[in-house]
């Protein structure tokens, strides 16, 4: 099993990882995210600005979220079950 390693260390190349992050309730998730610089996000056209830049999920199949992760680890290699915390 991969450990939580801190955001700070986690890939900005646009790769896919798993990242944990708590909600406005604080509810602890995990979610599949993805860092997006402003240079990646106004390729894919629109108005962007340097706020929009960060770390995007997608909640459901057509939505998408910017969330503030505070650990990740790489995607898929969570295991079965996280029960040991560090």
């Amino acid at each position: 099993m991969t450990k939580k390693q801190p955001i700070s260390t986690a890939p900005k190349d646009g790769s896919k990882i798993q990242v944990f992050w708590t909600d406005e309730d604080g509810q602890e998730n995990e979610s599949i995210g993805q860092y997006r610089s402003l240079d990646r996000l106004k390729a894919t056209g629109g108005q962007w600005d340097e706020t929009d830049a960060g770390w995007w999920i997608f909640t459901d199949s057509n939505t998408q979220k910017k969330v503030v992760p505070h650990s990740w680890q790489p995607a898929g290699k969570s295991g079965d079950e996280d029960t040991e915390e560090e």
